[in-house]
């Protein structure tokens, strides 16, 4: 039985090795390509570059029109994304705690059409947006975009807040109201520190949401000065012409920002994860 035991132990271990190497493969194929010299086309079992170089990224932040172009353009999707974010908290936050708390007309009704504006895709409503950002003049700035990505991320971070307000005993806003605190009180100092780990895990899904998105960017943005990354990075694969060495550059550049975020937040997204696994 202990033969036994130990060869289904190192079975698992090979069938997770392969799946992570599997996992890795493509990553591999991605930093080879961006730290290769020239245009790394030849096929290879194992995707090393024969001669490491960094021209792909000094392509990227000097080979655009203007000097610091490229700097500008991560500048829009962080602020983009992390207004995004803060809207996203800002806006769902007191919603969440509204339908968890209160008892109010027309607050059924108000679920089901939240929950109604998840079954369609954002694409979707690109054209009425478009006609309230043109009106409003706020094509072709970050203010407009934030407008839009919102009008997303704040149907999907109230049912994720609300979930996680609904798991706070009630017993802990009542003994802040016997001692003395306003209902906003109770709100700022034993809710929102409650749910923290709900509010990192939603502001991450909103960021990466917003840091990612192309379809709706193309259709409201046309000065390279507003382009947002996933933008940049789709102008090197043509119909004609594929320049992967910058693409896979520009890549990674886009991949480390958010990396470094969820490495910020983990372990509040790893509590918000676990919070509803478990009830009681």
């Amino acid at each position: 039985m202990k033969w036994r035991s130990s060869l289904m132990e190192v079975a698992v271990h090979v069938v997770l090795v392969t799946a992570t190497c599997f996992a890795l493969y493509p990553l591999l194929w991605v930093l080879s390509t961006a730290l290769s010299h020239g245009e790394h086309s030849e096929l290879r079992a194992l995707p090393l570059p024969q001669k490491l170089s960094l021209e792909h990224f000094r392509e990227l932040w000097s080979g655009t029109r203007s000097v610091g172009l490229f700097a500008v353009q991560v500048a829009n999707s962080f602020v983009v994304s992390a207004a995004t974010a803060l809207c996203a908290l800002a806006l769902a936050a007191p919603g969440a705690y509204a339908l968890s708390r209160f008892e109010f007309v027309g607050k059924r009704r108000g679920v089901e059409l939240l929950a109604a504006t998840q079954l369609f895709p954002g694409v979707a409503a690109a054209i009425p947006l478009y006609l309230i950002l043109d009106r409003l003049q706020l094509l072709d700035t970050r203010s407009g975009l934030v407008l839009v990505y919102a009008s997303t991320a704040v149907p999907f971070a109230i049912f994720q807040l609300r979930a996680a307000f609904d798991a706070v005993p009630r017993e802990l806003e009542e003994a802040a109201l016997v001692d003395g605190a306003s209902q906003l009180q109770a709100f700022l100092r034993i809710l929102l520190p409650a749910v923290r780990p709900a509010l990192a895990t939603t502001g991450l899904f909103a960021f990466l949401g917003a840091w990612n998105e192309f379809i709706l960017a193309a259709t409201f943005l046309s000065r390279e000065e507003a382009f947002t990354l996933p933008m940049v990075l789709q102008r090197y694969v043509g119909e004609h012409d594929s320049r992967w060495g910058p693409f896979a550059a520009g890549a990674i550049l886009v991949s480390l920002p958010v990396m470094l975020v969820f490495l910020w937040l983990q372990r509040h997204v790893v509590a918000g994860v676990m919070s509803g696994a478990v009830k009681g």
